[in-house]
């Protein structure tokens, strides 16, 4: 392994360095003249510090503070969305946590994987495959949590899944990658595709050892548990939209999604199904009378038969109406639009029919 200087050891090495070149100019004086004394000893200057910056060769940067400052915000915004996808889905507290974004070479990445559950998926149209990893203990958690346990982790001897349990973990990636591409899509549009699963570190090779990933390190809590989670994506895999990476685009592009999904969120509501009630009308029984009802008997309602009748959308009344009949159905016809009124004044209670 080839060993880094640390920068004592660099300024020691110019000391010396600068030493023997004086003792060797101290060596051959040059010859005195009648008049100029002897030369006995040699000076000693100390020359300025050298200005130098430690590069390591084996893990070059590819990716500016600037870019990975976007990552960070990227990733930050995905951890919210999954957290809160992830608690509604296990009905349980989940937790998020971003805790670094670095760049490391590929095979120093596996090697800190120990007993994780890695996860392959692409980002298409971008080439490559990514990873992401969830500590097995965790992995194990949600899926006592969604078989209706109290989210007990049991230990294993070897980390492997079952039959049933893999459909179950699949959905929960399923649902990291939807918030994956939720996140990123102020800087590109991809779409995720979970493409395996592994339980051994050594079995996984998307890259090349040598080739410089972006690895980002989460802290995930389900309950009583927590453990790691992380990402891993190759630097190939992000170089095509590397100039995308800066903080204004995504800020900006954020804008331009917000706008974009207004007139889509308005088109999906319009076809919300709502319910709409007509209320004919309300009168108050004792639990006596209402114990003594039968087949047969007639309940008086607070309201005339030529009165218009409330037409309840949710719990506001939003229109006067009219009952009839449509044939064999019974109908009410729209008559006026009522505003500003939130519930209705003579709504039943509990003793009410």
């Amino acid at each position: 392994m080839v060993e880094i200087l640390s920068q004592e050891e660099i300024e020691a090495l110019l000391a010396s360095l600068s030493g023997a070149e004086e003792a060797g100019q101290a060596g051959t004086p040059a010859s005195p003249t009648p008049s100029s004394p002897v030369v006995t000893a040699a000076k000693t200057e100390r020359r300025a510090p050298i200005a130098y910056e430690v590069y390591d060769f084996r893990r070059p940067d590819k990716f500016s503070k600037d870019q990975l400052r976007t990552m960070q915000m990227l990733h930050e915004t995905f951890a919210r969305l999954f957290s809160s996808t992830l608690s509604a889905y296990l009905r349980a507290p989940v937790h998020v946590d971003l805790i670094s974004v670095e760049q490391i070479p590929y095979d120093e990445y596996i090697r800190a994987i120990t007993s994780s559950l890695i996860n392959i998926f692409s980002m298409q149209p971008l080439s490559g495959q990514a990873l992401l990893e969830i500590e097995f203990d965790v992995v194990i958690s949600m899926i006592d949590r969604l078989l209706g346990g109290p989210g007990t982790v049991v230990k294993r001897p070897q980390p492997a899944l079952t039959d049933i349990e893999r459909p179950l973990v699949e959905n929960v990636v399923n649902r990291a990658l939807g918030a994956l591409r939720s996140a990123w899509e102020g800087i590109v549009s991809f779409t995720p595709i979970h493409e395996g699963m592994e339980t051994s570190a050594q079995f996984v090779q998307i890259v090349p050892p040598n080739d410089i990933v972006v690895s980002i390190l989460f802290e995930i809590r389900v309950g009583d548990t927590h453990g790691a989670m992380s990402l891993c994506i190759p630097y190939l895999l992000l170089k095509p939209i590397l100039s995308k990476l800066s903080a204004q685009r995504w800020f900006s592009g954020s804008k331009r999604a917000s706008s974009q999904y207004t007139a889509v969120i308005a088109q999906q509501i319009q076809h919300t199904r709502v319910p709409l009630v007509a209320v004919l009308g309300t009168t108050r029984l004792t639990l006596r009378q209402v114990l003594d009802l039968k087949e047969g008997d007639v309940v008086i309602l607070r309201r005339r038969t030529s009165e218009p009748i409330d037409i309840m959308v949710g719990n506001k009344i939003k229109f006067r109406a009219k009952p009839g009949l449509r044939g064999k159905q019974v109908v009410v016809q729209i008559e006026s639009v009522v505003a500003n009124k939130p519930t209705h004044p003579s709504k039943p209670t509990p003793s009410s029919v």
